[in-house]
């Protein structure tokens, strides 16, 4: 009967090794617990076991158990990293941007910084320090506001009166919706006449509009005056309409 226990005990273990195995996550105290369970039982089998046979049993199948299924248990894979296909840091789960250039700078959803707010990201931004509310061009600059009207007399920084009906709508403007907006006011000319008289003229008729404003009210401490002569023409100086379109004053949102 001892020799049908024994074989008995045999294939219960076999049985166990074959369902551990099976089990590739399992913990090696569970498998000791089974084991125990098993070794127990297949130590009772028979009719002339005792209570030192299933003790015996028990501690040898926690052993048997243990040890077998930390042996077998496959050690379980971890799990593979997610893409950034842009290689920003954020993962493209996240990334709510999933093309930005690469050495570009985001945010936690992987989207460009723009830290000046207008609209133009920061990698391609050439004025990364617009003034809220500016309006910009392509580049990030602020776009200069053109004074239609607003014209001199002859050769000289002396407003003429429909310059002075269109300053005084500018003051106005400008009191009620941005006073608190800093302006520089930029004198141009046209390339006649030498270049040196023409950056005094211009920086004259400048300062002749920021002195007008004040007049009207405008807090002179958000204003300011530049002459830039012919430098920046806006059109071809070899045309009538070309100098007449670079004879102008612009403002610009500092």
């Amino acid at each position: 009967m001892k020799i049908f226990k024994n074989l008995a005990a045999v294939l219960v273990v076999a049985l166990f090794v074959s369902g551990c195995a099976s089990v590739k996550t399992d913990k090696w105290q569970n498998c000791a617990m089974a084991g125990a369970a098993i070794g127990g039982a297949a130590g009772g089998l028979g009719d002339d076991h005792d209570r030192s046979d299933l003790i015996v049993s028990a501690i040898g199948g926690a052993v048997i158990g243990g040890t077998i299924c930390a042996l077998m248990a496959e050690e379980v894979a971890a799990p593979a990293p997610e893409k950034d296909t842009d290689g920003d840091g954020v993962v493209d789960s996240l990334d709510q941007c999933p093309n930005t250039p690469a050495g570009a700078k985001v945010d936690s959803k992987g989207c460009a910084l723009d830290s000046d707010g207008d609209g133009v990201p920061d990698y391609k931004d050439e004025c990364p320090d617009s003034a809220p509310g500016a309006v910009v061009n392509e580049l990030g600059c602020a776009i200069p506001l053109v004074l239609k009207g607003v014209n001199f007399h002859f050769d000289s920084a002396v407003l003429t009166d429909e310059a002075k009906q269109v300053l005084v709508q500018v003051a106005d403007n400008y009191k009620a919706y941005h006073s608190h907006v800093a302006l520089l006011i930029g004198g141009h000319t046209d390339s006649k006449g030498p270049a040196e008289y023409n950056l005094s003229l211009s920086q004259r008729r400048a300062e002749a509009v920021r002195a007008f404003l004040i007049a009207e009210g405008c807090d002179e401490s958000k204003l300011t005056a530049a002459g830039y002569g012919e430098e920046k023409p806006f059109a071809d100086n070899a045309t009538k309409e070309g100098r007449a379109l670079n004879r102008r004053v612009e403002l610009t949102v500092k």
